[in-house]
């Protein structure tokens, strides 16, 4: 184990979860041990669990904070086409899955019917949902209705990225495609996508 460095809670816990986040990517949940990230932290395993109690809580932590840093970079241009800024969203939403592969297979198929990981991709897809809502500018449409296929299209998505990064039947090009043109199939019946192709509502993701 190298040499402990001081550091505050708060960069103690930071250095812990960049640690964890680098071993849960590299590996599969289950072959990822504790003494590891101690190791590998620099601390002891007694130090670790004074912050994360179990493996996953510390799973819980990494992906906690991966929600909220792809929910900080996937933002909308008010200035730009809406479809334009979509695309450019599921870009980075695809680059951290590629990126971090075993973390998402971890999060959606190892720990697919956990409460805590479901509570947080839960709340990233209505996050989503929401900003989507708003950039669409739907106070006088069928808000209800696009609400609801909005819902379902991002779960159509995750669900695609997880075979995609399982099976790699597809290609990344050819998810992308499949992603957008769901989500003008399902918008397009109560939609007018002209207007929203042309930018005329855009605003922030």
């Amino acid at each position: 184990m190298t040499a402990r460095r001081r550091l505050d809670p708060a960069e103690r816990r930071g250095e812990l979860l960049d640690t964890g986040a680098r071993l849960f990517a590299a590996k599969p949940y289950d072959e990822v041990f504790m003494e590891e990230v101690a190791q590998q932290a620099g601390v002891s395993r007694a130090l670790l669990y004074r912050y994360f109690p179990s493996k996953h809580a510390l799973f819980a932590a990494v992906y906690q904070q991966a929600a909220d840093q792809l929910l900080s970079v996937t933002r909308l241009d008010k200035s730009a086409p809406v479809f334009d800024q979509l695309s450019a969203g599921l870009d980075a939403h695809f680059d951290y899955f590629a990126a971090n592969k075993h973390t998402v297979l971890a999060a959606n198929r190892v720990l697919a019917g956990d409460p805590v990981i479901q509570s947080i991709i839960t709340g990233e897809l209505a996050e989503l949902r929401r900003r989507l809502l708003d950039a669409t500018a739907l106070g006088d449409g069928p808000r209800e209705l696009v609400s609801s296929a909005l819902t379902s299209w991002l779960v159509f998505v995750r669900v695609l990225c997880v075979d995609w990064l399982t099976n790699e039947s597809f290609t990344r090009a050819e998810l992308h495609t499949m992603s957008v043109g769901a989500l003008k199939g399902a918008l397009g019946a109560v939609l007018d996508l002209d207007r929203l192709v042309a930018g005329e509502d855009a605003g922030t993701l």
